[in-house]
């Protein structure tokens, strides 16, 4: 048994496997050319929709710590999130820093291959890339629907290319978002439309076109009643390479306000590209009152 193990164990450490598989030879561009840096061809956290922003510089700062789930036929895939979030000038300008922490996935042997990942039994453990994001108020309590831009950059911090896990490339978007709060008849409900616009860019591998440049958008409404908030919302942005780069997403977003904590609950469902089904709880402390 042991001698019937050495060349299985071999096959798989030194790639011959991927070699095969995939028909590379000496000679060939390396294994990273061969990969899709698009959100259909990784992970759900490598190229995922931005949240969208409602038009409102949020005073004060927290901590917002996440378990996320992802649910997909060959690609289950459990993390461990995190947000820091501190507000400047009166709430005219915020910071923002997310991520995650840990990822533990198992891939199939057909989301494998379709990936094209070099991970050979497709399961294993990984670290996501850092955001950081400067929010700006430009207009706020005037006529005009109140208006922030976002600008924001992604490290590429995350690891297992190998595993197509992450991109292994940095990005940026920026965008502008919009919203008008309504109060209902009843003065303890209120509603607030909220929509979006931006850009959005990553790098590739793609050696003639070396990034990829997405309009984004996104639109949804809240409502508030009490200490509850509930929010749906439609986003994502749209690559100009028609691999899989196209995700769009639609958000349930639950959140209930208690004394100096918050605790949220969203619901995400892929509906073009990205195909994940995510559902999220996290807990947000809030550090400085609001």
């Amino acid at each position: 048994m042991i001698w019937m193990a050495i060349p299985l164990f071999s096959y798989s450490e030194d790639y011959l496997w991927w070699n095969i598989k995939h028909g590379w030879e000496p000679g060939k561009p390396g294994w990273r050319n061969f990969m899709h840096i698009t959100p259909g061809y990784l992970g759900p956290n490598a190229l995922s929709v931005p949240e969208v922003k409602k038009g409102v510089v949020q005073q004060g700062s927290n901590l917002e710590f996440g378990l996320d789930f992802h649910f997909r036929n060959g690609d289950p895939t459990q993390d461990i999130s995190a947000k820091y979030y501190r507000s400047f000038a009166e709430g005219k300008i915020a910071i923002e820093l997310y991520g995650v922490v840990a990822e533990h996935y198992a891939m199939s042997d057909f989301v494998r291959d379709e990936r094209i990942s070099r991970d050979f039994d497709g399961k294993g453990f990984a670290n996501g890339d850092l955001y950081f994001a400067t929010l700006v108020q430009l207009v706020k309590g005037r006529k005009f629907p109140d208006t922030m831009v976002r600008m924001a950059g992604r490290t590429a911090s995350g690891n297992q290319l190998e595993g197509a896990r992450y991109s292994d490339y940095p990005g940026y978007f920026f965008d502008f978002s919009f919203s008008k709060s309504y109060a209902g008849r009843n003065e303890k409900i209120s509603f607030l439309p909220f929509a979006s616009f931006g850009f959005y860019s990553w790098q590739t591998n793609d050696e003639l076109n070396l990034q990829n440049d997405a309009f984004m958008y996104g639109l949804g409404t809240d409502m508030k009643w009490l200490h509850w908030t509930i929010s749906n919302s439609l986003s994502g942005y749209s690559g100009y390479k028609n691999e899989r780069d196209k995700p769009m997403v639609y958000t349930l977003d639950l959140k209930h306000q208690l004394a100096n904590k918050t605790i949220r609950l969203q619901y995400l469902h892929g509906l073009r590209d990205w195909t994940y089904r995510t559902v999220k709880l996290s807990l947000i402390l809030n550090l400085q009152k609001q």
